[in-house]
């Protein structure tokens, strides 16, 4: 079956970057929209259509779709960083809730059938319930979970009104990098603990802070669960894959359903360099949830999704090994 080009969002991004390779290896064609704002275009593939615009320009949008004859959309390009969300909350609400408002509605009025969002288990907030599962009450703790949780809702009512389906995608911490080192992490400002970890390990920071240690948790610091960002690539080329045969939108947890405290990733990095590196003890940032770990059995069981590193050594190794490779290419 001929496979219609994709629209990638934010595809010169991390997590883009990776979704885009996932599409490629199974033939489709994809078309990356990305400002550059944060993405960089030497992680854009050469055998990709690139246009260089902001996701949320509706008077962009119409030529792209048109030109390309795109029929599904990926939608990453959004801001990301919690804290950031807290002190420059308009930021947030205009970069992912306005952009994601103008993309879904130039999707609608060119007859865009499948979109699938890049969200987040920010939305969950300081869930009383963990595992959580998509049911779970939405109670976000942060400008960032709450201008996901509003584009989730648009998303929803939008396609009650028309022919659009969708499928949200609720990452829990994506880390790690792609196992052929083809893309990984090249933010410059990044918060991602195995990333900030890594760069410490390498000597690229001088010290790595553990933001509290008074948290519910075993050993006070914050718990998270940690998905290897290939295996949240090949989610997403399976959500497509259902949307386009079923035409039933979803929101799924994107997780493995185990939680790893600040203290054991940490630990577990040193090991797999060989050494200890300077870790700081700081207090608590504002917007960050104790614990959050996915309930995961929809997205197994509706998309056949099994993982294939779901290891914390494995995708700390990928993290790092990355990391070492990009700063000899840079």
């Amino acid at each position: 079956m001929l496979k219609t080009p994709v629209l990638v969002t934010g595809g010169a991004g991390y997590i883009g970057s990776h979704v885009v390779l996932a599409l490629r290896e199974l033939d489709y064609p994809v078309v990356i929209l990305d400002d550059l704002s944060t993405g960089l275009k030497e992680a854009i593939p050469d055998d990709c259509e690139f246009v260089l615009g902001n996701a949320g320009d509706r008077d962009l949008l119409p030529s792209v779709f048109q030109q390309y004859n795109i029929n599904s959309v990926m939608h990453f390009a959004g801001s990301i960083i919690v804290e950031e969300s807290v002190e420059e909350p308009i930021k947030y609400y205009e970069n992912n809730t306005l952009v994601s408002l103008h993309l879904i509605e130039s999707c609608i009025k060119e007859q865009v059938e499948n979109f699938i969002f890049s969200s987040t288990a920010a939305v969950y907030g300081d869930s009383a319930v963990m595992p959580a599962a998509e049911s779970s009450p939405l109670a976000p703790l942060n400008p960032y979970g709450h201008s996901k949780a509003m584009t989730e809702q648009i998303l929803k009512d939008a396609a009650n009104a028309s022919a659009l389906t969708y499928i949200a995608l609720r990452y829990f911490n994506v880390a790690g990098a792609d196992p052929q080192r083809r893309t990984g992490q090249r933010s410059k400002q990044s918060t991602h603990l195995i990333k900030v970890a890594c760069e410490t390990a390498l000597g690229k920071r001088d010290h790595i802070t553990v933001f509290g240690n008074d948290y519910a948790t075993p050993d006070g610091t914050c718990v998270r669960d940690y998905i290897h960002v290939s295996d949240l690539a090949l989610a997403h080329v399976r959500a497509l894959e259902y949307l386009q045969s079923s035409k039933e939108s979803l929101v799924l947890n994107c997780g493995y359903g185990q939680g790893y405290s600040v203290r054991q990733v940490l630990d577990a990095l040193q090991e797999v360099i060989g050494r200890p590196f300077n870790i700081i003890q700081g207090d608590r940032r504002p917007g960050d949830a104790a614990e959050l770990v996915a309930d995961n059995s929809l997205l197994s069981s509706i998309l056949s999704w099994e993982p294939e590193f779901n290891d914390l050594k494995t995708i700390i190794s990928d993290a790092l090994e990355w990391e070492r490779l990009y700063n000899k290419m840079k």
